[in-house]
């Protein structure tokens, strides 16, 4: 078994990319997908597509391939990270390697049994660079169903996403088929942490963004990664607003509306925030608050019920880190969800805690 040395760009002096975190001891975060589709009968994965051997193997007759075990990095989109995490299955190129690659094949595409199949896709350069790995194995044992079990994809130097739960069918292709998330919610095709290749911005004019912000009604609306910082937007409606990558560093946003609002990974450091609703809409969907940085925000006023809070930050990420905690206070409320979502980062917790006691739950 060995560790999985990063990529030829990735910078050595941190076992961290930029802006992840760790998270505790033993824990792995449930984030995307939650349940496969349950197969008729025994579980497949086909190879298709530009190869010389076409095949569908059972379980069965993947594992008689040779068996790598290897410590890998998880990094999430949503800013956690684990480390030294022990898979076993076969490498993808392995499997490449019996089928045969033919010479116009450019990308390799997974696809999840799950009920809307999801899906995502690599180059063959990313294949060759990263060496993915097609696992049913974790920590010595069978791949948990809650985590991508009986068989997944993971692809270490590249965000989970680029890593298929469920997976079902590999196809070789000669143009690339953007995977759900790349296509559906703006992730970026790349996913190198390194580079912190989140999302996509959206494509909005300077005068759609000089309307928005003067009509501070973002209900509904597509604004990743917008730029609006340091300015006063108190009052904002942004109900059910998709804001993920958006930077709001220092900007009044007293009394806001995200009820329902996807504001992951979201810069709100030193923002206004006293007052802002991120509840449930009217809907039922929970405010996605995954990765967003709180530091230095003051939270007074603030309700989160409901809100998924995994790998977000509200005060130093680490002992080198000298950036302020969120102001709370006792009309700060997060309730038994909310709370919950913060097990896996207990230093932000428990900070929280410590910062302003006491929180209402």
């Amino acid at each position: 078994m060995h560790r999985h040395a990063r990529t030829p760009e990735t910078p050595l002096m941190s076992p961290l990319p930029p802006l992840q975190q760790l998270v505790a001891p033993g824990k792995w975060p449930l984030v995307g997908e939650r349940m496969p589709l349950v197969p008729q009968g025994p579980w497949t994965v086909s190879m298709t597509g530009l190869i010389d051997r076409p095949a569908c193997w059972t379980m069965e007759a993947l594992q008689q391939f040779p068996v790598e075990r290897r410590r890998v990095d998880l990094h999430c989109v949503t800013r956690w990270s684990r480390l030294g995490v022990e898979f076993g299955g076969v490498s993808l190129r392995t499997l490449l390697q019996w089928a045969g690659r033919q010479p116009f094949a450019r990308y390799v595409s997974f696809v999840a049994a799950s009920p809307r199949q999801h899906s995502t896709s690599l180059s063959c350069e990313v294949v060759d660079t990263c060496d993915p790995l097609i696992v049913w194995e974790v920590d010595g044992q069978p791949l948990p169903v809650e985590h991508g079990g009986p068989v997944r994809v993971i692809t270490p130097g590249r965000y989970l996403y680029k890593s298929l739960k469920w997976l079902t069918r590999i196809e070789l292709l000669s143009d690339d088929r953007l995977g759900y998330w790349e296509s559906e919610a703006g992730y970026h095709n790349e996913a190198d942490p390194w580079k912190e290749q989140r999302y996509l911005a959206s494509q909005l004019s300077v005068r759609d963004v000089r309307e928005l912000l003067a009509s501070r009604d973002f209900s509904g609306r597509d604004l990743r990664g917008m730029e609006a910082s340091h300015l006063d937007l108190s009052g904002l409606r942004a109900e059910g607003a998709t804001l993920r990558d958006a930077r709001f560093e220092g900007t009044n946003l007293c009394q806001a509306d995200f009820r329902g609002a996807n504001l992951s990974n979201a810069q709100l450091q030193r923002a206004q925030l006293r007052g802002a609703q991120f509840l449930p809409d009217a809907t039922g969907r929970c405010a996605d608050l995954e990765g967003a940085d709180f530091r230095g925000a003051d939270l007074r006023g603030a309700e989160f019920r409901g809100a998924s809070l995994f790998g977000a930050t509200f005060g130093p990420l680490d002992d080198g880190d000298v950036s302020p905690w969120a102001i709370t206070d006792a009309t700060t409320v997060f309730d038994d969800v909310s709370w919950g979502t913060l097990e896996a980062t207990p230093r932000q917790r428990e900070g929280l805690c410590l910062a302003s006691r006491p929180i209402s739950r």
